[in-house]
């Protein structure tokens, strides 16, 4: 690949990040979500973050693993059980860092 072929690509790809992300403010009022899909955010806001994050908490060196050999799924448990507790998002954060870096260090 030439230099301008790696500028271009790059150029391209912020466009397109930029657009895709800024798509609902650039169009404001005149689109909406369907009631269906609010209604759906409303009442399970975490559910597209919970199907993106667990498949990632649920493996440990390659392979499904659901035992307490997992930090990460040992953390996630302790970061979402702080969360249902107190429903402080950066405390959530700071949990489960904690508990994995924790669990990375003394195991």
């Amino acid at each position: 690949m030439t230099h301008l072929q790696i500028w271009l690509a790059l150029i391209g790809m912020a466009a397109v990040t930029i657009v895709t992300r800024a798509f609902f403010l650039m169009a404001g009022d005149r689109v909406s979500l369907p009631d269906r899909v609010q209604k759906a955010l409303r009442y399970a806001p975490g559910a597209a973050l919970a199907a993106i994050i667990l498949p990632d908490l649920m493996t440990w060196q390659g392979h499904f693993s659901f035992g307490l050999d997992n930090f990460k799924l040992i953390a996630g448990v302790a970061a979402g059980v702080f969360y249902l507790v107190t429903r402080r998002m950066l405390g959530m954060i700071a949990v489960g860092m904690a508990v994995y870096t924790a669990l990375r260090l003394y195991a």
